[in-house]
C-alpha cells in the first residue's frame, strides 16, 4: 500500500503544467539564477538584461577600442580581437534571446516537456530527471577547460604588458578591473551558448527515451492501433521541439560558418602575424562554437536516426510474424529439407549471438538492434495490419527538422561538403591553395 500511493504520489507531480519554488526543478533553477538568466520574476529579469547588456555587449565593445593595444609589442597585440569578441558576442545574443523567448512563452516545465512526463513510463520519467541533474555537470565539462585556458592567456597578458596596456589611474587596479571583467564576460557568453545546446541536447534524450520505451510495444502483444496513436504522438512531440528550436539551430551553423570563415581568412593573409600569443585566443574561440555547434547536430541526429530506426524495428516485426504464422500452419507430415542431417531452423539462435553482441557497443538498444522479435507478441494481429503499419512508418518519416530539412547523417554529409568546398574556395584565392 505504501509503495503504490508513493508511485502515485511521484506521478501526480508530473502532472502540472505550472511550476512552484520548492518543484523538481528547484536545483536546476538555483543554477539558471546563479549563472544571471533566471527571468521567472521581475527583479530577476531585470537583473538578467542588465548583466547581459553588461557583459555580452557592453564589456566586449570596450575591450575591443579601449584595450586595443596598437603600440604594444609584437606578443602583446591583438589582430584577431575583432573577429573573437564579434563571433562571442553573436552566439550568446543568439541564446539568450532564444532561452529567453522559450521561458516567456511556455514556461520552463512546458519548455522542458515535464508536463507531458505523467503519460510516460516510471523508467522514462525517472531516467530524464537523472539527466537533467547531470546536465549542469555537463555544461561545466564544456565551460570549465575553456575559461581555464581563458584565464591562464588573459593573467598572462595583463601581467607582462602592464607597462604597454592602456590605463586609467592606478596600473595594478586598473588591470585587476580590465581582467576580471573580461573574464566575466568571456565565461557569461561561453556559458549562455553551451546552456542552450545542453538544454536541446536534455530534451532530446527525453525523445530517445520514449522511442526506446515505445520500440517494447513489439515485444508484446499490442494493438496496431494504440502503436499508431503513440508514434502519432512522439512525431508531434518532435515537431514541437523542431518549431522551438528550429530558429537557433539555423543561426548557430550560420554564425559559426561565418565566424570559422573570418577566422581562415584573417590567419591566411600574406602579412598575417600568426602564434600563440596572437592567435591562441582566436584558436579557443574556434574551439569552443564549434563544440557547440556539434552537440547541437550530434543530439539532432541521434534522435532523427533513432526515430527512423522504428521503421526497422516494424518490418523486422511484421517479417517474423509473418514467419512464425506459415511455420504454425505448415501439416505436421510436411518433410523439410535436410542439410548435412540437420533440419534448418527459421529463427537460429546460439552462442554467436552472445559473442557478437558486445561488439555491437552503446548504440545496440530498444531501438537499434539486430535482435529477433518472439513470435508470440505478434500471433493476434493479422497480416494486412502489420503491412499497414509497415507502410505507414516508411512514408512518415519523424526526426529533428529546421525548416522543413530533415537533419540525418545524408545532411550532415552535405553540410560538411559544402563547407569544405566553400574552405578550399576561400584557400585558393588566399594562399594559392587548389
Amino acid at each position: 500500500m505504501g509503495d503504490e500511493g508513493e508511485r502515485l504520489l511521484r506521478k501526480n507531480k508530473f502532472q502540472r503544467s505550472v511550476s512552484y519554488a520548492q518543484d523538481e526543478l528547484q536545483s536546476f533553477r538555483s543554477w539558471l539564477r546563479w549563472m544571471c538568466v533566471d527571468q521567472s520574476t521581475i527583479s530577476t529579469a531585470c537583473l538578467s538584461w542588465s548583466v547581459f547588456f553588461l557583459l555580452a555587449i557592453a564589456v566586449p565593445v570596450m575591450s575591443h577600442f579601449l584595450l586595443a593595444c596598437s603600440s604594444c609589442d609584437a606578443k602583446h597585440r591583438r589582430p584577431y580581437d575583432s573577429v573573437v569578441q564579434l563571433s562571442l558576442s553573436s552566439v550568446a545574443v543568439l541564446s539568450f534571446l532564444c532561452l529567453s523567448r522559450c521561458i516567456r512563452d511556455y514556461g520552463l516545465r512546458r519548455f522542458l516537456f515535464f508536463d507531458k512526463l505523467r503519460d510516460e513510463s516510471e523508467m522514462v520519467r525517472k531516467n530524464y530527471t537523472d539527466q537533467l541533474n547531470r546536465s549542469m555537470k555537463i555544461l561545466s565539462l564544456f565551460v570549465l577547460p575553456c575559461f581555464a585556458a581563458e584565464a591562464t592567456y588573459k593573467i598572462w597578458w595583463y601581467s607582462s604588458g602592464r607597462s604597454r596596456i592602456p590605463f586609467l589611474g592606478n596600473v595594478y587596479v586598473s588591470d585587476v578591473i580590465a581582467c576580471v571583467l573580461e573574464l566575466c564576460s568571456w565565461l557569461y557568453r561561453t556559458s549562455v551558448f553551451f546552456l542552450m545546446c545542453v538544454l536541446f541536447r536534455l530534451i532530446c534524450h527525453l525523445q530517445i527515451l520514449r522511442l526506446q520505451d515505445f520500440a517494447r510495444v513489439f515485444q508484446v502483444g499490442s494493438d496496431v492501433e494504440a502503436v499508431l496513436k503513440e508514434h502519432l504522438r512522439i512525431r508531434r512531440h518532435l515537431q514541437i521541439i523542431s518549431h522551438r528550436n528550429r530558429v537557433f539551430i539555423l543561426y548557430s551553423l550560420m554564425i559559426v560558418t561565418a565566424s570559422q570563415f573570418a577566422s581562415l581568412l584573417s590567419t591566411t593573409r600574406s602579412r598575417a602575424d600568426v602564434n600563440i600569443f596572437t592567435a591562441g585566443e582566436l584558436a579557443l574561440c574556434s574551439m569552443t562554437l564549434v563544440a557547440g555547434l556539434l552537440v547541437l547536430l550530434r543530439s539532432a541526429t541521434k534522435i532523427t536516426h533513432k526515430a527512423q530506426a522504428i521503421t526497422c524495428i516494424a518490418a523486422k516485426w511484421h517479417v517474423c510474424a509473418t514467419i512464425d504464422s506459415f511455420e504454425s500452419n505448415d501439416p505436421a507430415d510436411t518433410p523439410r529439407i535436410q542439410i548435412g542431417g540437420v533440419t534448418p531452423r527459421p529463427f537460429p539462435s546460439g552462442a554467436n549471438d552472445e559473442s557478437d553482441g558486445s561488439e555491437a557497443g552503446d548504440e545496440d538498444d530498444d531501438v537499434d538492434n539486430t535482435r529477433l522479435i518472439p513470435a508470440y507478441a505478434n500471433s493476434t494481429i493479422s497480416f494486412h495490419k502489420r503491412q499497414a503499419l509497415v507502410i505507414y512508418f516508411e512514408n512518415n518519416r519523424a526526426g529533428i527538422s529546421v525548416y522543413g530539412f530533415m537533419l540525418d547523417r545524408t545532411s550532415l554529409n552535405t553540410i560538411f561538403m559544402i563547407e569544405m568546398s566553400l574552405v578550399l574556395w576561400l584557400l585558393g584565392k588566399t594562399i594559392g591553395f587548389s
